[in-house]
């Protein structure tokens, strides 16, 4: 195998650990070698999981000062979801890890362990020479003896197959090695989440929004401590971006509501006015003066106004608008008062005898002449 080129990985059990009250719990024993120089790491964590998994390796790349191209784990759970020799499908925190240190995954064929049979006689190594037979007080105490063991012990050992001490071969494969990034890969949490019928995604007690399309699927969600992100299971394509928020909160984007279930008063002043000025030049003269007066307190006013619109004929309504714009009342019941008040009578216009415009009958007499009956014909 070439310098750098590979590195084999793999869990076994690792030495009990007694705390002070003598509760006795057994970790597991994460091993990595490397394939030409077989420099190994070890490291023990509580879990067989993938944000176990992925700080050891990271760990291990840390110690080793650099980062093997190809990793040649067995099809352990925390590192394949769907075993396929072909076209296997990793964890998605996995794969981008090794995206961030420019490094990929290769899981041996399943029920294949002889794949990867340089990490198999290690792990077993470290287990008969470093840790059998002892016991530790806690998880830091047994991983600082494993970093003493490969250092004194696992290093400076000839190994049986490649005839060579582990550190000197080591020392001519470590420039070949890619290089480590600049930052570590994030910290956070992952895994599926079901869209509930009310558009939300339930995260650490907290409630996040997903577009309509979405509810009763399943989506992938990646948290931290700052943001909350909703994916594609499969692809991992961002579908919505939200800032974390205290458990039993709610964060809803408004791309996420249907029209229909934004109440009114959500949308604001400008489009409520907007919604009133169909109903007539008094009514929305009058809106407009009332929030003028009143403020954020008169969007409520608008959405009741809207209610008076559909249940009052447009001319009335305008007419009730007037008078209280006139009279200077800016609170909807004084509109209602107008609008259920009964209307004035108008009172019937009274004929006058004389008027200043109108001239004596006498004026036009002697503008005729004297009236005389005209003589009736008689008949033959």
């Amino acid at each position: 195998m070439a310098p750098g080129e590979e590195a084999q990985l793999d869990f076994g059990q690792g030495a009990w650990v007694v705390d002070t009250a003598g509760k006795r719990r057994r970790p597991q024993l994460f091993r990595l070698v490397l394939s030409h120089s077989r420099k190994g790491y070890s490291e023990v964590c509580w879990r067989q999981d993938t944000e176990s998994l992925i700080r050891a390796l990271e760990n291990a790349f840390r110690a080793l000062g650099g980062v093997p191209r190809t990793l040649v784990p067995d099809n352990l759970k925390a590192a394949v979801l769907r075993p396929d020799w072909a076209e296997p499908e990793l964890a998605p925190k996995l794969r981008d890890f090794c995206r961030h240190y420019g490094t990929v995954v290769l899981p041996t064929k399943i029920r294949t362990p002889r794949h990867k049979g340089k990490v198999e006689r290690a792990v077993g190594y470290a287990q008969n020479n470093a840790l059998k037979g002892r016991t530790f007080r806690s998880l830091a105490e047994q991983n600082e003896h494993l970093r003493d063991w490969e250092r004194h012990v696992a290093d400076t050992r000839v190994h049986g197959t490649t005839r060579e001490q582990v550190q000197a071969a080591f020392a001519r494969e470590r420039p070949h090695l890619l290089p480590l990034p600049e930052t570590l890969f994030p910290c956070f949490e992952e895994g599926p989440r079901q869209v509930h019928r009310d558009g939300h995604v339930e995260v650490a007690h907290s409630y996040y929004s997903a577009p309509p399309e979405y509810v009763h699927r399943e989506l992938w969600v990646r948290w931290d401590l700052r943001t909350v992100r909703l994916c594609q299971p499969r692809t991992g394509t961002l579908v919505r971006l939200h800032a974390r928020v205290a458990p039993g909160r709610f964060q809803t984007d408004w791309r996420d509501i249907p029209p229909r279930k934004i109440a009114a008063i959500e949308h604001g002043e400008h489009y409520l006015l907007r919604q009133v000025a169909p109903l007539g030049d008094q009514v929305h003269a009058w809106a407009r003066a009332m929030l003028l007066a009143r403020g954020i307190e008169g969007i409520r006013v608008l959405v009741g106004l809207l209610g008076l619109g559909r249940r009052h004929p447009a001319a009335r309504l305008n007419a009730a608008c007037q008078e209280a714009r006139r009279r200077q009342q800016w609170q909807l019941h004084a509109v209602r008062a107008l609008l259920t008040a009964p209307p004035v009578p108008t009172p019937e216009p009274v004929l006058q005898q004389r008027h200043e415009l109108i001239r004596d009958l006498a004026h036009y007499q002697t503008l005729i002449g004297p009236f005389e009956p005209h003589p009736k014909e008689e008949t033959p």
